[in-house]
């Protein structure tokens, strides 16, 4: 967990952000969380009630630190989505865990704080539509299962074809992609859909996992991005979203590395975001 706080003093110390640019989330409200998540299963959660085989799906000891972060990472996603709906862009420096089913967590992912964050902005009356574009390396099979039956929210997921989880869960736009695929072919991929889909969608709102684990050194992925290649897909997603006045706000999804090129690749969504907000001149 120490990568939320390196991340912040990195985009700190970079320039990226300052300090006065920061909000600081609470906790998700039980009401707002039960939206998606039953009580039974995040109170299990929480009291550390869950069965063994449960927690093995999950992949995570509920310690109380985690169980703390997990209630405020969500809470996060939801003040981020409101600030970009305020602000034309927002990102959080936490989030995207996209495995949460509604009753059970998967993946290291416990609650699915954009699933959340999206139905309580479309209860609430806030937004009408939303696209979640999901560019982690694994499919957000989570995600599509929160949202098989509102047509309110359509889902697009761009990851390795062989990869967890083994079960996809089929989402609105699922685009599979071979192992190895590099920097040229992935852009395209998404070049080829995105633009096509704000288009006929129309969304109010915009929520980005800008994953960084397609990276070709990350252990759990079998992409083969460069740092380079995560900087321009940023930069095409940000751009398709702002050029049609859609406020976007991203989470930062999953990576695996040592702590300092992770915090770093995590990074890179930030400055994407910063240098997209200069040139479309966003508050």
């Amino acid at each position: 967990m120490a990568k939320f706080r390196l991340l912040h003093q990195l985009l700190l110390e970079q320039g990226v952000i300052q300090e006065a640019w920061v909000h600081r989330p609470v906790s998700i409200a039980r009401n707002d969380l039960e939206q998606i998540h039953p009580r039974t299963y995040h109170e299990a959660f929480s009291r550390d009630q869950l069965t063994p085989a449960e927690q093995r799906r999950i992949g995570l000891p509920a310690t109380r630190p985690l169980i703390r972060r997990t209630w405020l990472a969500v809470g996060g996603t939801l003040l981020t989505a409101r600030l970009a709906l305020r602000h034309g862009v927002a990102c959080h420096l936490a989030g995207g865990t996209h495995h949460a089913h509604p009753t059970f967590g998967s993946g290291f992912c416990i609650f699915n704080d954009c699933a959340v964050a999206a139905r309580v902005l479309l209860n609430e009356g806030k937004v009408r539509r939303i696209l979640l574009i999901d560019l982690d390396v694994h499919q957000g099979d989570g995600t599509a299962a929160c949202f098989r039956d509102d047509p309110r929210v359509t889902t697009l997921s761009v990851h390795a074809a062989s990869n967890f989880p083994l079960r996809k869960v089929e989402g609105d736009i699922d685009i599979p992609l071979d192992d190895g695929t590099g920097d040229d072919d992935y852009l395209t991929a998404i070049a080829d859909r995105l633009p096509n889909t704000l288009d006929q969608q129309k969304p109010d709102l915009v929520l980005f996992n800008a994953g960084v684990d397609p990276h070709r050194d990350d252990r759990l992925g079998r992409l083969s991005l460069s740092d380079t290649g995560l900087m321009l897909r940023d930069r095409l997603v940000l751009d398709a979203c702002l050029r049609r006045r859609v406020p976007i706000a991203s989470v930062i999804g999953g990576g695996y590395d040592a702590l300092t090129p992770l915090v770093q690749r995590h990074a890179i969504v930030v400055r994407a975001a910063a240098e997209q907000a200069r040139l479309f001149d966003l508050p």
